[in-house]
């Protein structure tokens, strides 16, 4: 499933052909994706203007003219695509391309652009929430601070992880803790750290609550593997792609995820990257340089 890191590059990819374009019509080929969708979809976007796209943990919102936000979720497979007036006779990016019989939603903007969503897996989904409603709505009100916003550092770890026994992985993966991450860059974090994804969670915090010295070097690292990753593009493993199709490339940066008894890359350290399940999850990391 798509991480945060490639639903902000679908975000960021979205934002100049959307924001402030009128949605002239759009184009529900089915009555269900992983949900059905709402109630005269097509009818109450149609006219609506885009006034700003963000993104919340895994999900896209679209702020619309009407007071009210499309909220989306790529789910396993969902892609979208933007193609500009004249973009039909364009070469097409290297590597296999997407198959059209799975082109569910087509947005057609006031731009001339087309916004195509694309899900072989049909597991996205999309809604219409009151923007008043948002905070409050099932999706949202149980959803964990964001690691790309300023509410992320030392501080906010330990107190969130404070007296938790749980493992540092489980606790990171908890979205009502830390919302949007997922195993990839959990995995990746944690190896930068020099932290044991077995290690208890409530380790990173002091007896008397502030953060200790991992907490900060954890909160400092889970940003920079985001940012770095959202700059590569995301991660390409199967079914990602940038909304011109181009593929992300940070896979190619990965120090441990599906890197099973590879050399540690840590300067000076021989240990060899490691699998292990976590609550069912595969989890990798190097036991002789993470603590």
């Amino acid at each position: 499933m798509p991480e945060l890191p490639e639903v902000e590059t679908v975000r960021r990819g979205l934002e100049p052909a959307m924001v402030g374009a009128r949605l002239v019509a759009v184009e529900q080929r089915r009555p269900d994706l992983r949900f059905p969708f709402p109630d005269a979809f097509s009818e109450r976007l149609a006219g609506r203007r885009i006034v700003a796209l963000g993104r919340r943990a895994k999900y896209l919102l679209a702020d619309l003219d009407d007071a009210n936000v499309l909220v989306m979720h790529l789910g396993m497979s969902g892609s979208f695509r933007v193609e500009s007036r004249g973009s039909e006779n364009s070469p097409a990016p290297s590597g296999p391309q997407k198959n059209t019989a799975h082109d569910h939603v087509i947005f057609a903007l006031s731009t001339g652009a087309r916004v195509i969503y694309n899900d072989p897996r049909r597991f996205g989904f999309m809604h219409l929430v009151p923007r008043d409603a948002l905070a409050a709505h099932p999706l949202f009100k149980t959803l964990g601070l964001e690691p790309l916003g300023n509410e992320l550092d030392g501080a906010a770890l330990a107190r969130l992880f404070a007296g938790k026994t749980t493992s540092l992985k489980a606790a990171l993966l908890d979205q009502t803790l830390v919302a949007g991450l997922g195993n990839i860059y959990v995995s990746e974090a944690l190896h930068r750290a020099g932290l044991s994804p077995r290690r208890a969670a409530g380790s990173l915090a002091r007896k008397d609550g502030a953060p200790t010295e991992r907490a900060h070097r954890l909160a400092k690292t889970i940003r920079e593997v985001l940012e770095e990753a959202v700059a590569a593009g995301g991660s390409s493993l199967r079914d990602h792609r940038q909304t011109n199709g181009a593929l992300g490339y940070f896979q190619h940066s990965f120090r441990v995820y599906d890197r099973e008894l590879g050399p540690c890359p840590t300067p000076g350290c021989d240990g060899v990257i490691r699998r292990i399940t976590q609550s069912g999850r595969s989890t990798f990391f190097c036991g002789v340089c993470q603590r």
